[in-house]
């Protein structure tokens, strides 16, 4: 993989982060991927993740281009479920420039981070989205967060599972402010709904965006708690779910949810818009797209 770390972006401190924010990103994959593969092994499965490095192509003036390391399981509990890290670097194109902060004024950045999404086998375990990630331009900030995804938003199950999860991120987000959970959930809110369909995509969790308090170090704690919420919630709720009884019905709708989850990905999702306009990897970008949908 080319390095990625050689492009001077940003006044210290988040462009002194790069390096350890990298390596935080990756070990984060390195134990979510264990957990997962620890839950195939409990349900008699030998599933393992099937991991695929990638660079990224040089711009045309030869800005370093960086890659990733695309990460995939298909199992008995995991239908299909995607683990991604990369760490990219390059310019900007012209057109994409106004849509990021701090690239008007020079259109190279610098972007590393983890993506996950989680496609079940049984309709009874709701599927999941996380990701977090730093970006660099001539400014440096933070992004990400996680979502719940049920086949059945008003089921008693969902419900319970939802408010687990969504306790969990609270925790992250309250040892840090008070005012980051109201806030990233009404965010969450808005930015994953289909409005074309007037519905929400599942029941939520927290989203943030450009989130530079003043603070790299502070910020970058934020995002390692959130990560760690998430690695103690989601998986606690697939073992109580992955051994439920299903049905037919159950799954036939599962797949028309999916449906809808491919839906945003495609038109709305940040992350799939920034990786086809910087020159990411196609299969590692849509790598969200479940395995098995019906509309």
């Amino acid at each position: 993989m080319q390095d990625a770390s050689a492009t001077p972006l940003a006044a210290p401190p988040h462009a002194a982060l790069r390096p350890r924010v990298q390596a935080w990103f990756e070990a984060l994959r390195d134990r979510i991927c264990a957990e997962f593969e620890a839950i195939e092994a409990e349900s008699g499965a030998s599933a393992r993740f099937v991991s695929t490095a990638w660079d990224r192509a040089c711009d045309p003036g030869g800005s370093p281009g960086g890659g990733g390391v695309m990460s995939l399981m298909r199992g008995q509990v995991f239908e299909k479920v995607g683990v991604n890290v990369s760490t990219v670097a390059g310019e900007l194109s012209e057109s994409f420039r106004a849509n990021i902060p701090g690239a008007a004024e020079d259109p190279r950045f610098w972007a590393s981070g983890i993506s996950l999404v989680a496609h079940m086998a049984n309709p009874r375990v709701p599927a999941v989205h996380f990701n977090t990630r730093m970006l660099l331009t001539t400014r440096g900030w933070f992004g990400g967060g996680g979502d719940l995804t049920p086949m059945r938003l008003d089921a008693p199950e969902a419900v319970a599972d939802a408010a687990d999860f969504h306790a969990a991120l609270r925790g992250a987000c309250d040892r840090h402010d008070p005012g980051y959970y109201p806030r990233f959930k009404a965010w969450c809110d808005r930015y994953f709904y289909l409005p074309h369909r007037g519905e929400p995509r599942g029941a939520g969790g927290i989203f943030f965006d450009n989130l530079d308090s003043g603070d790299a170090l502070r910020d970058f704690a934020f995002v390692r708690d959130v990560g760690e919420a998430f690695l103690a919630a989601y998986p606690a709720i697939v073992r109580r779910r992955c051994r439920e009884p299903w049905t037919e019905a159950e799954r036939t709708h599962q797949l028309l949810r999916r449906g809808r989850y491919v839906e945003f990905n495609l038109l709305y999702d940040r992350g799939t818009l920034f990786g086809l306009r910087t020159g990411g990897n196609v299969e590692a970008i849509l790598m969200s797209m479940p395995p098995e949908v019906r509309w």
